[in-house]
């Protein structure tokens, strides 16, 4: 099953999170099919905290990925900060 999850990276007490759609049997921060976006929990005000590409969220969902609960949490938070 394919799936829309966030994998970890930046460094320790510093997390930067990339969006990524992956093989459900992969791991958390393993190989990877395509990055969708990202998200950055401690970006200060002059940095982009959360930047996500609708176009290829809506293709996979499409396709039957299925997005993790903070993932679809994330896409409704930028589809509404952009509409605005």
């Amino acid at each position: 099953m394919v799936v829309i999850r966030l994998a970890r990276g930046g460094a320790k007490k510093r997390p930067f999170y990339n969006m990524v759609v992956s093989d459900s049997r992969k791991r958390r921060d393993g190989a990877c099919i395509e990055r969708v976006g990202f998200y950055n929990p401690v970006a200060g005000e002059k940095e982009q905290g959360l930047r996500v590409d609708m176009l290829r969220i809506e293709h996979w969902t499409s396709k039957g990925a299925q997005m993790s609960s903070t993932v679809a949490r994330l896409v409704k938070q930028f589809s509404a900060k952009a509409a605005a």
